[in-house]
């Protein structure tokens, strides 16, 4: 496990624990609104229709949520960032993107919000944010 790895119960105690980290769900709109996100999570896609590119701004857009706190030393109070998507493949991308533009308090969830497929090719059944109970809501 990379260090910037969480668990979902993990990263659900980190959010309880510190005010301060921020949960943003990086999943495509269609994603965040239908199939449900994370109760208080924000919504900053990575990749999203209908190009389905990589969001040129996304580093900016985290900036801007963050006001100003997302360069620190590390060792330093910075405001963790937690990022989710569906399995945690394109958390781990967009972690890696916010790393290399000089964020150092960046986490992803590594089963994601709907976990891997199970021998059915169905999600939600084997791991994720959902499996595990933790609280998400749906448009």
């Amino acid at each position: 496990m990379d260090k910037f790895e969480l668990s979902a119960q993990q990263a659900f105690e980190m959010l309880q624990s510190n005010p301060r980290a921020l949960l943003i769900d990086i999943r495509s709109t269609m994603e965040f609104l239908f199939v449900g996100h994370p109760v208080g999570a924000v919504h900053i896609p990575w990749i999203d229709e209908p190009d389905w590119d990589v969001n040129p701004h996304f580093v900016a857009e985290v900036r801007k949520l963050l006001l100003g706190g997302a360069v620190c030393e590390v060792g330093e109070n910075c405001a963790a960032v937690i990022l989710i998507c569906r399995s945690g493949k394109r958390s781990r991308q967009a972690g890696q993107s916010l790393m290399e533009a000089g964020l150092n308090n960046v986490y992803h969830v590594d089963e994601g919000f709907e976990g891997e497929l199970d021998d059915s090719h169905q999600r939600s059944s084997v791991g994720g944010w959902r499996f595990h109970g933790l609280p998400w809501e749906q448009c």
